[in-house]
């Protein structure tokens, strides 16, 4: 019975982290900084095309799913991706090595 319960819990906890990366805004803010490591708003908003409040309020959901982790250092807040599941799905997605990924 501890099992199933087990199971259960990884799917969902699979899940959640697929449903948090099917969105592709927050997919390429991910694999964005996988490739290149910490970036503030400002940086992601350059290379998105999206508004400040529009990568924000994606950042919000990938940290609220535990993808993404924020640095405040003084007037900046940094981003880089705290999840290596989400760096071994994007590996997957892009054809690419995890190993060459900034965590």
């Amino acid at each position: 019975m501890e099992q199933t319960t087990q199971n259960r819990l990884n799917y969902e906890e699979q899940s959640a982290l697929l449903k948090a990366l099917a969105n592709p805004v927050r997919l390429r803010i991910v694999h964005g900084l996988l490739r290149t490591g910490c970036h503030n708003v400002s940086c992601m908003e350059r290379g998105t095309g999206m508004s400040q409040s529009c990568v924000s309020q994606h950042l919000q959901k990938l940290r609220a799913a535990g993808i993404v982790e924020a640095e405040r250092s003084g007037n900046e807040v940094y981003y880089h991706v705290a999840s290596p599941e989400a760096a071994r799905v994007a590996a997957a997605l892009f054809g690419e090595e995890d190993g060459s990924y900034v965590l």
